[in-house]
């Protein structure tokens, strides 16, 4: 193990791991898997030319018991994520298959994007159609409407407030808060659905030779909540963007497959909801970045701040209804860039 990663509870994670393969301490190694935005850390672990992920997640900040239900549920249903080799939750320690080392984000080229995503959203509407057909037992939570405007508070708060350093008037405060009720209200409106939350380019892993994808990671958030939520992380995503001629026949692939499954209407607002949904999520996005900066001291995530502005800024333009909310970013957040 090397020196970064030599704590007291990566100790305890390399023993617990080795004993449930069965093999000395000795006999393995431990190396960095992939960080996490929350207090989850992976590592990979070496039994010779074999490999697992050893996951430490923290009891008191997070609790294994979703990831594992929600892992065995992905199993049983066919669909591709890592199966739990084994599990300690009150230690909260366990230990997967391993998918390899590469996401999505590695291994995209222009050569292979259209088949990868496609993949990635015909996935998405299996995972859409089982949870309708076979829901998680016990039911994950719904995104109800509380959950919603909460997460969209985040911007005010942390982006405006705390990152951009913006006092707003009352008048803001009611703007914004209208937009937010807007957003929300529109959300609870669509087909409900089993949300994974967190479908983008860096949670979707992939063969080196970016000729399929692997898996899909970091589902343990899930919860029953709008149909186009999901396709709005992935084709609006916050680490890598597309042309819009490619994310409408991408849109149109994971679209078929529920209308087909009857969850879709065909004359449904397909592109309509992933905008207004994918405005929800990029409010929210914006506030965790810069928490994560100013609280976590985790800076590599202000990168990645002009992608998600840029999706705000076209949502923004396009509806009408947006108008106060146009205003309040050209007072307060256009100037800054």
């Amino acid at each position: 193990m090397s020196e970064g990663l030599f704590d007291a509870r990566a100790i305890q994670l390399q023993a617990w791991a080795a004993g449930q393969l069965d093999v000395p301490v000795s006999d393995t190694r431990l190396t960095v898997a992939s960080a996490d935005a929350s207090f989850r850390r992976y590592f990979r672990m070496h039994l010779g030319e074999q490999s697992w992920i050893a996951m430490d997640s923290p009891p008191a900040q997070e609790p294994l018991g979703s990831f594992l239900h929600l892992a065995r549920w992905l199993d049983a249903q066919a669909l591709p994520a890592p199966r739990v080799q084994a599990a300690d939750p009150e230690a909260g320690f366990a230990l997967l298959t391993d998918l390899g080392r590469h996401t999505l984000l590695d291994v995209l080229t222009p050569d292979n994007a259209d088949r990868l995503y496609q993949a990635a959203l015909s996935w998405l509407a299996a995972l859409q159609i089982a949870g309708r057909r076979s829901p998680p037992a016990p039911a994950v939570p719904d995104y109800d409407r509380g959950r919603l405007m909460d997460e969209m508070a985040l911007f005010p708060e942390w982006y405006l407030g705390r990152h951009l350093d913006v006092q707003l008037s009352d008048t803001d405060r009611e703007a914004l808060q209208a937009s937010m009720a807007m957003l929300a209200d529109d959300a609870l409106r669509q087909p409900q659905v089993l949300v994974h939350r967190d479908y983008h380019c860096r949670n979707l892993m992939a063969r080196a030779d970016g000729t399929q994808l692997t898996g899909m990671l970091d589902f343990q958030d899930a919860v029953m909540g709008p149909v186009a939520y999901d396709a709005a992380s992935l084709l609006k995503d916050c680490y890598i963007r597309w042309p819009h001629m490619d994310t409408a026949r991408w849109r149109d692939v994971w679209a078929a497959g529920l209308i087909d499954a009857g969850l879709l209407a065909s004359d449904a607002p397909v592109q309509r909801w992933i905008d207004w949904v994918g405005l929800q999520r990029h409010l929210k996005v914006l506030g965790i970045f810069a928490r994560l900066f100013h609280r976590d001291g985790k800076a590599r995530y202000l990168d990645d701040l002009p992608l998600v502005l840029d999706y705000v800024r076209e949502v923004l333009g396009r509806y009408p209804a947006f108008e106060p909310l146009q205003r309040l970013f050209a007072h307060h957040v256009w100037p800054r860039l």
